[in-house]
């Protein structure tokens, strides 16, 4: 019988290996940061949680921090602010929330924003502390905002086609919210990639196909 092969370990095969290496630095021994950037439906969380899976294996504290809890609240989203690449998050608590107790080592504690009520929900508190590997994880983790705080910048491509039958894959028979993004996510990240040359300055690009 043949082997058989699990082709994320070939498609993910460099990003563990630059990974593995980054933690054997010295200056990497208080936890670093690795950033998760990329197309919808590309496979971003998929891909943080294969790395925790993998790391945690090998007795690695690996902890993910994700950017869709960092969507504008609807006061927030002014023809101004929406008009900006990489405006319709929030960068500035993502970073004031998360990067920067990370950077001290403490405890990361906001409200995530929930999507049905297109606000905080009061009764939710996430509360995390900060690990070995720290994976943030989304579109827009990369946004210049930030400044350079990660170890590792990965970008996610995926053509438009396979991107599509992804997010349809995800969400179901819901035609309007396919036709958002559409009309309106997937330009936006489009602008943001662009604008900021995103891609381009990633340590690591990793293919769908």
């Amino acid at each position: 019988m043949g082997t058989i092969v699990d082709m994320k370990e070939i498609r993910f095969k460099e990003v563990v290996e630059a990974i593995t290496e980054l933690l054997e630095e010295p200056e990497q021994e208080e936890g670093m940061l690795v950033a998760i950037d990329g197309r919808s439906g590309s496979g971003k969380s998929y891909l943080a949680d294969y790395l925790q899976k993998i790391f945690a294996a090998c007795k690695v504290d690996t902890k993910i921090f994700h950017m869709d809890d960092f969507y504008l609240q609807n006061a927030q989203r002014t023809e101004e602010r929406m008009a900006e690449p990489g405006g319709n998050v929030d960068y500035e608590r993502f970073r004031e929330e998360v990067l920067i107790p990370i950077f001290y080592g403490d405890t990361v504690k906001y409200r995530p924003f929930n999507c049905r009520l297109m606000d905080f929900d009061p009764e939710e508190m996430t509360e995390i502390r900060p690990g070995r590997l720290n994976i943030v994880e989304g579109s827009y983790s990369q946004h210049p905002y930030f400044g350079a705080p990660y170890a590792l910048r990965i970008f996610m491509d995926i053509d438009s086609e396979s991107q599509l039958e992804n997010i349809r894959n995800r969400i179901g028979d819901d035609a309007s919210r396919l036709e958002k993004f559409k009309t309106v996510w997937i330009p936006k990240e489009e602008a943001y990639f662009a604008a900021y040359k995103i891609e381009e300055q990633s340590d690591l690009v990793v293919s769908w196909s």
